[in-house]
């Protein structure tokens, strides 16, 4: 037999019908995630044609994305102050019940982001096909999953028949060695990566995150790094999975348990590149010459190390050669920045520690460690929102939510929060905010919101220094 890659094994064993040079493949999905913001369209079709939820049992919904994150709209002391966001929470309530879906809801203590729950519940497991209406479904892939986004069109089509129709993606075997220096995390990796990639540059590739470094990471850390590979234009990230990987599921109140842990566990093995296999491109990164990275323009290429200057002109902005001077220009004009600017200093109003990327559990701990018995900078506002519900009180167990209000920060229920701006969480117009979320687009954050994407420790020591400030001058006066 031919030597496979990780993503060959996962594609094969979910192929109902291959591709053609006419056809795309139909392909089986393990698990369906949804939540209130891509899914009523969806449902209204199935209505229309009078059609079920194929598998409600590789169902799964939550609520996250428009949801607010004050205690009092949460549990229901005070109504939901944005109309949207109340009316889909109703929306999905109404249909999860009518087409027998698990939903939880906005009181579950299950709640919290798509991406952070299913894993930390056990049910992203290596080998499956993931899929959700929502562009960083890649996260899972850190599990050795095949997951990527689909539209609400698409939503529809897996209701109703569990499969979609997709062309086989190529394969880019991203190989990083070395360690990590100190203040150096899985998202600075992760931006410096896309800087070099570009934000075009994974079009039409399954990323592979393999070597050294990428073997040390947490599943946490995993996580981060596969949640951004559609930033670089991928069409999903993976990690094959490994002892971490099993230890993190091992108990998780989802996984199998007992003789079907031991079976699940000889598969799961199977699912690493086998020596030889070929991938359609490479990279190699030495992840000991990273330093902390931060986003300067309007997408996430757009990306220098924190001690750099902005560049005097564009690399790849994701517009082609012949558009970048454009795209870059108008990123800059936008961002109120200019070439040859450096980054440290300069001032900012609003810092964000949160979302599906960097709102786990190790994340704020991160944050924790910059934090601690130091106050946010006057004039500065810092929100921190954990990934999930059970995230939260293992926070506020370990002491870390007492050290961010210690600080000032503004500590939240669980969602998505400030990382786009349809929940109530938001940047005005002309502000600065620094955010550990994913994505700096013109008005990603709020209408005019000016977005510099960092990883948890960065912003922690900005949001201290009340301007872009570089983690290690923090941790170098600790140590």
């Amino acid at each position: 037999m031919n030597a496979r890659t990780l993503f060959d094994k996962v594609w094969t064993a979910h192929e109902v019908v291959p591709e053609t040079a006419d056809t795309p493949a139909v392909l089986y999905v393990d698990l369906h995630l949804i939540h209130e913001v891509t899914s009523p369209q969806a449902f209204s079709v199935l209505k229309s044609l009078e059609l079920r939820v194929r598998r409600p049992d590789r169902t799964l919904a939550t609520m996250d994305h428009s949801t607010p994150t004050s205690s009092e709209q949460v549990f229901g002391t005070v109504p939901i102050k944005v109309d949207a966001a109340a009316k889909q929470v109703r929306q999905l309530e109404s249909n999860a019940a009518e087409f027998g879906v698990e939903l939880f809801d906005m009181r579950d203590a299950r709640r919290g982001i798509v991406h952070v729950i299913s894993p930390e519940l056990g049910c992203t497991q290596p080998g499956m096909t993931i899929v959700c209406g929502d562009s960083h479904t890649s996260t899972h892939g850190a599990f050795g999953a095949l997951a990527f986004g689909i539209g609400t069109t698409e939503v529809g089509h897996v209701f109703a028949t569990q499969c979609l129709l997709q062309r086989k993606p190529k394969t880019f075997a991203i190989n990083v060695e070395g360690k990590l220096r100190p203040g150096v995390s899985a998202k600075d990796l992760i931006l410096g990566i896309i800087g070099r990639v570009g934000v075009s540059g994974g079009t039409g590739y399954v990323f592979e995150y393999r070597g050294s470094t990428i073997r040390g990471l947490s599943m946490d850390e995993r996580m981060t790094i596969c949640n951004m590979s559609i930033e670089a234009g991928a069409r999903a990230g993976m990690i094959a999975p490994d002892a971490t990987t099993f230890a993190y599921l091992e108990n998780k109140p989802r996984a199998p348990k007992g003789a079907d842990w031991d079976a699940a566990i000889a598969r799961w093995r199977d699912l690493v590149t086998d020596p030889g296999a070929k991938f359609d491109r490479s990279m190699d990164i030495d992840a000991a010459t990273l330093e902390p990275m931060i986003t300067y323009g309007t997408n996430p290429g757009m990306v220098v190390p924190i001690t750099a200057a902005i560049p005097e002109r564009p690399g790849d902005a994701g517009a082609g050669q012949s558009g970048a001077d454009a795209v870059y220009d108008k990123a800059l004009g936008y961002m109120g920045f200019h070439g040859g600017d450096a980054m440290l200093g300069k001032p900012i109003d609003v810092v964000f520690i949160g979302s599906c990327t960097n709102g786990r559990l190790e994340d704020l701990q991160a944050a924790a460690s910059i934090l601690k018995g130091r106050k946010v900078a006057a004039g500065v506002r810092l929100l921190i929102v954990p990934g999930s519900q059970q995230i939260k009180r293992d926070a506020e167990s370990l002491g870390l939510a007492q050290i961010f209000k210690d600080a000032g920060a503004d500590w939240r229920e669980s969602g998505c929060s400030m990382c786009l701006g349809m929940n109530g969480d938001t940047v005005a117009a002309g502000q600065y905010s620094v955010s550990t979320s994913n994505r700096n687009f013109e008005g990603r954050q709020g209408v005019g919101a000016r977005t510099l994407l960092v990883s948890p420790m960065t912003a922690a020591a900005s949001a201290v220094q009340g301007k872009i400030a570089d983690p290690r001058d923090l941790l170098s006066r600790e140590s």
